[in-house]
């Protein structure tokens, strides 16, 4: 079975397709130092436009890793989350508070799905 990668440097790659499954790379938003609202909607328009590059959408999520700096942030999160993910559609998903690579980030998405 092939494996394709896009968007790779020497770490990393934001795409990388096995068969018929997708591996995104996490995804942190565009403004750092935007409030969790806005920094989750603009890591899910991110994921949004790599699935769709790679064929796919969020329905077919099958997994989420997600990391968030602060537990006290996960209303919040989930109400931008609920407000993406369609009614029986909803994937394994993990939410785990964690220092993030830069302190102004507030969250971190990691997918895996179906093509």
């Amino acid at each position: 079975m092939s494996i394709s990668r896009h968007h790779t440097n020497q770490r990393m790659s934001q795409i990388v397709v096995h068969g018929d499954t997708i591996y995104l790379a996490g995804q942190v938003a565009n403004d750092a130092n935007a409030d969790i609202t806005v920094q989750t909607r603009q890591v899910l328009q991110k994921v949004d436009a790599l699935l769709a590059e790679a064929g796919s959408d969020n329905s077919k999520i099958l997994s989420a890793q997600i990391w968030i700096a602060s537990m006290g942030h996960f209303a919040q999160m989930n109400a931008v989350w609920d407000d993406w993910i369609a009614e029986g559609h909803a994937p394994a998903r993990a939410c785990i508070e964690a220092r993030l690579a830069s302190p102004d980030l507030l969250v971190e998405v990691g997918i895996v799905a179906a093509c």
